[in-house]
């Protein structure tokens, strides 16, 4: 990048110089084609009625390959406070350029939507077809009370036992909080 910094009607020092190179040198961060970067900060002395209006005004002229020449001028009492906003207003395109051109080709929000929609239903008709044999642990006939503790220290939704008749008996949560039994 090719920096060139001049001064209008004032004498530049070297500690204002420093501060705009450090400053450009934040605009490297973007890794955008930048060609030439120029900024000229004048005095301006202007006579009222009342008393003399004095402001520093920056104009920065940045060009890149492939783009548009960006322009940015700021006026302000203090030189180290415009320099500050006329950066971050260069900042703040730069980044809205590169965040532009490096999403471009990012795929739209419906079009992912679409996709995990179908992946889903893939699942579930594969889910559909797929039987998950189970042990049961049925050893020794148990009593509807026996059932009902084994239910309630598990974090399941339902028991499956054999009761002292023989029958195979399911005991299940209902949603408000009573016990089911089959």
């Amino acid at each position: 990048m090719n920096m060139v910094i001049t001064s209008r009607h004032f004498e530049l020092t070297d500690s204002i110089k420093e501060y705009i190179i450090r400053l450009g040198e934040g605009l490297k961060k973007y890794h955008l084609d930048i060609l030439n970067f120029r900024v000229v900060i004048s005095f301006q002395e202007k006579k009222g009625k009342e008393k003399k209006k004095k402001a520093f005004l920056i104009d920065m002229t940045l060009s890149m390959a492939k783009t548009n020449t960006i322009v940015v001028s700021q006026k302000d009492k203090d030189l180290y406070v415009a320099a500050d906003l006329a950066f971050a207003r260069m900042n703040k395109i730069l980044r809205r350029y590169h965040d532009k051109i490096h999403h471009k080709y990012a795929v739209p929000t419906e079009e992912l939507m679409a996709a995990d929609i179908l992946r889903d239903e893939a699942l579930a008709s594969k889910m559909e077809d797929e039987i998950v044999p189970m042990d049961l642990y049925l050893h020794k006939p148990m009593g509807i009370d026996e059932a009902l503790e084994c239910l309630k220290s598990s974090s399941q939704q339902f028991f499956v036992f054999n009761d002292k008749d023989s029958k195979m008996r399911v005991i299940y949560k209902r949603i408000d909080g009573k016990y089911g039994l089959y």
